[in-house]
């Protein structure tokens, strides 16, 4: 299913300023929010495609890349973020948005989804860094799109514990948080009681501590290993252009939320065309007797070879269009073109034969040069700046 304009998703103009598309994202969410719909799945997915959408637009980074190139900027295959935003992962990163409008009676705590009320605020998430990679590619699988296998080295879930960092699963809560994540401070100022919360540095956040930690990961739940990623690469991408696909970084470490994988695109350079934007530029060279008789001639393409026809009279550095023989757009809406610049080849050794025949041609009036009189208004516009 094709996923729908960030912009149409929050209803917002392309200019809304971060505080619209904060107001935006504010009222869908809370008109969608599991609390008040339980089991309702449709307004769970409209709950996580709001937050998917303000996770990009209010970005100032990945608004630029969606504006040059829609959803193809956050695509690994054919969807934006592959399997959709976690929810766990939306209250972790905009919780804040919402205060304490639902309390600590949801099921998702204060808004926070990792217990505790609003008061006591929430157990933190871990989330596993981004990857970057470098994928080359030739202007062939740049026309086309294409599907590469790459092995990265990441950190993975560790296969011994399950990702969980315990040795036989058993934790206790822990005894500085109470098994809040958060510690509370009070201090007394002149305006009266001041109530501060930090993440607990003793258990990280999560609320409880491993009693017997998993030996191979030391507790981490992550360990250091090779896994092959299927990236499929869409049509019409550019050199210097990202992509990223959602989940494929690092692991968290005990069962957080991964990290994403940000995919670099590095154009090889061709050996026959030159690219700019989405038009190709092509030399194509021909015979002074191509040129002065006319004639047909193949001019190779990305998608195989056309027959071109060269008018008689052609002169040196004429530029042709070939319309559509360019690349795609990488939103998939037209193609660019190739230009193709026709060039008189002009040898640099003859025999005396081939001299002595090109004397006799350069000695008719056909072969004479005889400028247009728009060339020559350009020589006496030349001469006066001269003079």
């Amino acid at each position: 299913m094709a996923k729908r304009d960030y912009y149409e998703v929050l209803g917002v103009a392309k200019n809304a300023s971060p505080e619209e598309l904060k107001k935006a994202y504010r009222k869908l969410a809370l008109q969608y929010h599991p609390d008040r719909n339980p089991g309702d799945k449709e307004a769970e997915e409209k709950f996580k495609e709001a937050a998917e959408a303000y996770d990009v637009l209010s970005n100032p980074d990945k608004k630029a890349r969606y504006d040059q190139f829609g959803h193809a900027a956050f695509e690994g295959g054919a969807g934006g973020y592959e399997g959709g935003m976690n929810i766990n992962d939306i209250f972790s990163q905009f919780g804040d948005i919402f205060g304490d409008i639902f309390g600590g009676g949801g099921r998702f705590g204060g808004f926070g989804g990792f217990g505790g009320g609003g008061q006591q605020g929430r157990r933190a998430t871990t989330r596993g860094t981004n990857l970057r990679i470098k994928v080359k590619l030739t202007l062939e699988e740049i026309e086309k799109g294409c599907e590469k296998k790459i092995k990265v080295s990441k950190y993975v879930p560790c296969k011994t514990c399950g990702g969980t960092g315990s040795r036989n699963g058993s934790y206790e809560t822990c005894p500085h948080c109470h098994g809040s994540g958060v510690i509370t401070e009070v201090r007394r100022t002149i305006l009266g009681q001041m109530q501060t919360q930090s993440v607990c540095p003793h258990c990280g956040g999560e609320g409880r501590t491993i009693k017997d930690k998993c030996r191979d990961c030391n507790g981490d739940g992550i360990v250091r290993s090779e896994e092959i990623i299927t990236i499929n690469i869409p049509a019409g991408v550019s050199d210097g252009m990202q992509l990223s696909m959602s989940g494929k970084g690092n692991a968290a470490p005990r069962g957080g939320v991964p990290g994403d994988l940000i995919i670099l695109i590095e154009e090889v350079p061709h050996d026959l065309f030159e690219r700019q934007e989405n038009n190709l530029y092509y030399n194509a060279f021909i015979t002074f007797a191509q040129a002065a008789m006319g004639a047909s001639i193949e001019i190779p393409t990305l998608s195989g070879k056309v027959k071109v026809k060269i008018d008689a009279g052609t002169p040196s550095g004429k530029v042709l269009r070939l319309k559509g023989k360019g690349l795609p757009q990488v939103n998939g809406y037209g193609r660019g073109d190739m230009l193709v610049s026709v060039n008189v080849w002009v040898p640099k050794s003859l025999s005396r034969e081939e001299k002595e025949m090109l004397t006799k041609l350069d000695q008719s009036p056909n072969f004479q040069p005889s400028p247009s009189k728009q060339e020559r208004g350009f020589f006496d516009r030349m001469k006066d700046l001269f003079n």
